[in-house]
């Protein structure tokens, strides 16, 4: 077994150089702190089958993960106790795919435990060698120590249309604020263009009601041949999406060959993809820069080299003081926690907690700690408490 992560005490010169992401207009370098190792006091709580998502059950300690292969585990972070959790639906796993997010109802944290509406993202196989994200709803139960199950888990959403490949599926789920709506990114699927067709959900964030029709007062509602369920376009891969506490919706977004994105989601938006980006194609064709158009809604930051993030949280508790309302995404190719201070549409990345490992996600414990999960097979479960 490894050894529990430490996080490193100096950063060397790559790092730094890897931290220096720009903002929109290619002005705001971050200020990395290089005693990263006094920041967290780091545990391992157990290891996953290629982790995708983590989320608390709302009211409790309940920690459930998401494993792509289409496994779904928990863990009582008080008690230390694990279980499985059965009803899982058969996912089409490969590449990108397989089992994705998961949200749950911040309003019925008082409610049973026994009983709790579950949102899961999965890829589901289609004709022709084709696929894409869904979203499901079902209840989740939970009636002895060591399972839960869970029923009725049926599909309100779905990606359209199929298309072929296995990559930028996307599919991350925010609940609003209100309660009232559900928030789902859809990646262009490694298409492009269709991000700029509104004819289709792709490429695309979808704002739906709680049974996955979509809302009213969409970017398109009434409007013949346009999908009914868009409420911003133009983007590529959005793998974190999050909510700051005055409500607005933020999404971290994978770039080409540089340029990963934090962006402010305001309805109607596009963000440019494939037209602009402030990185390049894979086999260096040149993409015109995002400072090149006013047509595109401007990204707060831009990241080249890549973070590649991994999912996009905002801290509200109070173990980590300095943390409070900044956003924390966890970083892939980066190996890293990335800070981010918003200041009203603007944003600046403040440090890069540089790990030993590809972070997938990171989330909020009840008391303020932090849990990060680490991507790829056997990947840990880590609390991060300060130091």
């Amino acid at each position: 077994m490894r050894q529990p992560s430490i996080l490193t005490a100096t950063l060397s010169p790559l790092i730094f150089l890897a931290s220096c992401g720009n903002g929109a207009g290619g002005d705001n370098p971050p200020a990395v702190e290089a005693a990263a190792a006094q920041v967290f006091a780091t545990t391992e709580r157990g290891s996953f089958d290629r982790p995708w998502a983590a989320a608390f059950l709302p009211g409790t300690a309940l920690l459930f993960v998401t494993e792509k292969p289409g496994t779904m585990k928990f863990v009582d972070t008080r008690t230390r106790r694990t279980g499985t959790v059965t009803g899982t639906p058969r996912v089409d796993h490969g590449g990108q795919g397989g089992l994705g997010d998961l949200a749950f109802l911040p309003a019925e944290a008082a409610g049973e435990v026994g009983a709790r509406t579950i949102y899961l993202s999965w890829v589901e196989a289609g004709a022709n060698d084709t696929r894409g994200a869904v979203v499901g709803k079902g209840t989740l139960r939970c009636p002895d120590s060591n399972a839960c199950a869970i029923e009725g888990l049926e599909v309100i959403w779905r990606q359209t249309p199929k298309v072929s490949g296995r990559g930028h599926f996307s599919h991350r789920i925010a609940v609003s604020p209100d309660g009232r709506h559900l928030f789902v990114s859809s990646g262009e699927r490694q298409k492009m263009e269709p991000a700029q067709d509104p004819s289709n959900n792709l490429g695309s964030v979808a704002r739906l009601n709680l049974d996955g029709t979509p809302a009213a007062g969409n970017a398109f509602s009434g409007q013949a041949g346009k999908a009914q369920d868009i409420w911003s376009y133009g983007h590529r891969n959005v793998l974190g999406l999050a909510f700051d506490r005055d409500g607005r919706l933020w999404g971290a977004e994978h770039g080409p060959a540089g340029g990963d994105e934090l962006n402010l989601v305001e309805k109607g938006a596009n963000y440019g993809w494939p037209r602009v980006s402030d990185g390049d194609h894979y086999d260096g064709t040149p993409i015109p820069r995002n400072a090149t158009s006013t047509a595109y809604h401007p990204s707060a930051i831009t990241w080249n080299p890549v973070i590649a993030p991994g999912s996009l949280m905002f801290y509200r508790g109070g173990l980590f003081p300095g943390f409070k309302d900044n956003a924390l995404i966890a970083g892939l190719s980066s190996n890293a926690i990335v800070r981010v201070a918003i200041d009203g549409d603007t944003a600046r990345e403040v440090a890069r907690y540089t790990m030993d490992s590809r972070i997938r996600g990171v989330v909020e414990g009840p008391d303020g700690a932090l849990w990060a999960i680490e991507d790829g097979t056997g990947g840990r479960l880590l609390e991060l408490r300060p130091r």
